[in-house]
């Protein structure tokens, strides 16, 4: 893509444009914020660096692109971390600039910036990108620091202190030094004193003089003064004031030496090589745009010939709800009129608990046609905004599912509500080498009492956005590398801090690479379980539990979709974790639970991963294999359940006896560990659509063993919407190969 690079003159604006000529964008223009006045070196600012600003005009020449200057009108209104559109903020002045910028070049759809660790800095970047319609580019974002100061040199940057103020360095000494001389001081000073090497927490600042993208000229410095601006002892705080630089034109060979990977190939003009301009107008008055204005309202649409199909789980101040149409003409519906009809009536369940699209932790968006997703997209993001979401977006996982087989609209929409507003969301829209980014109103994760809700990770490689070449495994393995990057994030590692893995395989994978699949899951978890063990880094260690579920595609044609759920403990002392091995069967619970005829026995344990954090969490994935519908069967059915052909031949009355068995063992699990109904958050229940059932009929086969189990045990209560979640797929289970008759998600919490 075109880009234009916002630059302040310091190493890491200039290596992020470096760095976006490497993954294959052009740099077409410059932009910069400098102080009012033009005798003031520094602003009071968390935003902008603007020491040296004399100089960047020159980077025009040097590099033969335009630059856009503007001088910084406005100034910090908006104290929180994110940002909302607010008329006399400095960011403000960044809007009118890069507008300007935009209309004079088109064609330019991303910014560059150098962001690396600052939340402050980055989110205002995307905020302004967000409503001009641009892709916001920080390469640089959670890199290594050391690492990365070191690539900067050896790249070719050649930058010089101009602000310093940390303990370790004083401006007489340090002040004008070039990085490779001070490289080795500041990587000392990190082991002495903790400081950012990069100066990342305002330790240094710094001006670039040459690099590989001055293709033109360098510039040198010629006169200077030391201005200090505080004479503490422990950390003095000093700038360089360039009083006299010039700029030195390069020889031919001498720039195409230099350019390596870096080379800007960006086409622009040479009659643009001197071209500055300065962006005029008043960041007072208000700077909205219609160049992405996604919050439109939707014309009012009748719902009363449609029918719904709602359910939901309330927990406390949590609720779990769920919607989606009944297809009754059983052919393929509209997925933009069924996901807006669908969207609706959610709105409207939310509005009823005191809610809105705020209080939303996470959204399951299932679709008929993955081949329509920028037509889902396109309707989503005008119900869930960011103005709507001042608490951050939701996150979000897509799959596509057979709907339409089991007489279901194309659309089908789950929501996770939580009505305390406690939740921390990561929220990253710009592009990098991190993990993938999400431009929109849908969050990498979110963190909710001490569980962390994450996004459905594709095989992507971060800084190009495009799945990853190597088939379903290589494409597992750096879906796992982007769930750990976002999971670091919270201080945690999805190999010890996993509840559970939803493995979400695409049904073009054939059966030896599932079987692959597996095998590399294993494998990678615990490589990473072995590094955090070595690195010392574990607290409370999980062993999680896994779901694979086959579906007909996924987005951007994806083989494999990873959604982990983790705990995050807020505590640093290690807990008791108790898994399905660890179980010791309480007596009183095999005198007390003796549904429907069912006794416990020791087959019962073998379908059955559990999660327990005592007291805190009872996560269960039960799986009713072939085999095991045979043993449940046995007593009340006639018809055989034989291997092969045996989702086929199970019958309606078999089906009601596996739903009681489900419910038996589902209730069993939750006493034995002193969970009641009343602390389950979800319950989600997926079967194959081999089996020849309508969701309607199984609907039916479920409410029906609900109801008795509700005449059974006072432990639950019966309302007049389901508590569960029917999801059709084409197979499901704890094995990527063999799947189940009925495979149950649940999840409940005491936190």
């Amino acid at each position: 893509m075109k880009v234009v690079g916002l630059i302040s003159g310091g190493k890491d604006s200039c290596f992020a444009m470096m760095k976006c000529v490497q993954y294959g964008h052009q740099i077409v223009a410059l932009a910069n914020l400098m102080p009012a006045d033009d005798s003031v070196d520094e602003l009071d600012s968390y935003m902008y660096q603007t020491v040296g600003h004399q100089i960047v005009v020159s980077y025009s020449k040097c590099m033969g692109v335009p630059l856009f200057r503007r001088k910084i009108q406005g100034s910090t209104r908006h104290h929180e971390l994110s940002y909302n559109m607010t008329a006399g903020d400095e960011v403000e002045d960044m809007f009118i600039l890069l507008k300007e910028v935009k209309h004079q070049i088109p064609s330019i759809t991303g910014v560059s910036s150098g962001a690396i660790a600052s939340d402050y800095q980055r989110l205002r970047v995307e905020s302004v990108c967000s409503r001009l319609g641009l892709i916001s580019l920080a390469y640089l974002w959670k890199e290594d620091q050391s690492l990365l100061l070191q690539e900067m040199i050896k790249a070719g940057i050649v930058a010089i202190t101009v602000k310093v103020a940390a303990i370790g360095l004083n401006p007489s000494k340090h002040l004008g030094k070039e990085l490779s001389e001070l490289s080795s001081h500041l990587h000392k000073l990190k082991e002495l004193y903790g400081i950012n090497v990069c100066g990342e927490g305002g330790e240094y600042e710094t001006l670039t003089l040459d690099c590989p993208l001055f293709e033109n000229a360098r510039l040198l410095l010629d006169e200077y003064q030391i201005v200090l601006h505080s004479s503490d002892s422990i950390a003095p705080v000093g700038i360089l004031h360039p009083s006299g630089f010039h700029v030195e034109q390069k020889l031919k060979a001498e720039h195409v030496n230099e350019s390596g990977d870096y080379s800007r190939a960006n086409g622009v003009s040479s009659e643009s090589m001197d071209s500055v301009y300065e962006v005029q107008g008043d960041c007072t008055q208000s700077s909205d745009t219609d160049c992405s204005s996604t919050d439109k309202v939707f014309d009012f649409v009748t719902q009363e010939h449609h029918m719904f199909h709602v359910s939901e789980m309330v927990k406390d101040n949590m609720h779990s709800i769920s919607c989606l149409l009944q297809n009754v003409h059983g052919t393929l519906g509209d997925l933009q009129e069924d996901l807006k009809l669908v969207l609706m009536k959610i709105e409207s369940q939310l509005v009823e608990i005191g809610c809105s699209w705020n209080e939303v932790l996470y959204i399951h968006m299932y679709i008929a046609d993955m081949g329509k997703f920028s037509v889902a997209n396109e309707t989503y993001v005008k119900f869930i905004t960011h103005e709507k979401c001042l608490s951050g977006v939701p996150s979000r996982s897509t799959v596509e599912l057979p709907l339409s087989q089991v007489g279901l609209g194309a659309a089908y929409v789950e929501v996770l509500v939580a009505k305390n507003q406690c939740k921390k969301v990561l929220h990253v829209q710009s592009i990098s080498c991190w993990a993938p980014s999400c431009i929109g109103p849908y969050s990498q994760a979110t963190l909710h009492k001490e569980i962390l809700y994450m996004a459905g990770q594709l095989g992507l490689d971060p800084p190009t956005m495009l799945i990853c070449d190597g088939g379903a495994t290589a494409e597992l393995e750096k879906a796992l590398e982007n769930s750990e990057a976002v999971a670091k994030c919270f201080t945690s590692s999805i190999s010890t801090s996993a509840i559970l893995l939803t493995i979400y395989c695409s049904k073009a994978i054939p059966t030896l690479d599932r079987i692959k699949i597996q095998e590399k899951m294993d494998m990678d978890l615990n490589r990473m379980k072995l590094r955090n063990l070595n690195n010392g880094n574990l607290c409370t260690v999980l062993n999680p539990m896994f779901l694979y579920v086959l579906v007909p595609d996924l987005p951007k044609r994806a083989f494999v979709e990873v959604k982990p759920m983790l705990y995050v403990a807020d505590n640093v002392e290690p807990e008791e974790v108790v898994t399905d091995d660890d179980i010791i069967p309480d007596v009183s619970v095999k005198v007390a639970l003796n549904y429907w005829g069912f006794q416990n026995s020791e087959w019962h344990d073998c379908c059955i991963q559990n999660c327990i954090v005592p007291g805190k969490i009872c996560a269960v994935v039960l799986s009713i294999t072939d085999e095991l519908a045979v043993k449940i069967c046995s007593k009340g059915a006639t018809g055989a359940v034989h291997d092969g052909a045996a989702q086929k031949q199970i019958t309606v009355q078999q089906m009601e006896m596996i739903a009681r068995f489900c419910l038996y063992r589902l209730d069993t699990t939750l006493l034995m560990n002193y969970f009641s109904w009343d602390d389950v958050t979800y319950l989600k229940l997926y079967f194959p659509i081999s089996l020849g059932m309508s969701h309607g009929m199984l609907l039916q086969v479920f409410m029906g063993a609900f109801n008795e189990l509700a005449e059974l045990s006072p432990r639950i209560n019966i309302k007049e919407k389901p508590i569960f979640n029917l999801v059709p797929v084409l197979g499901a289970g704890k094995s990527a190969v063999s799947f189940d008759v009925v495979t149950c998600e649940l999840f409940a919490l005491k936190l």
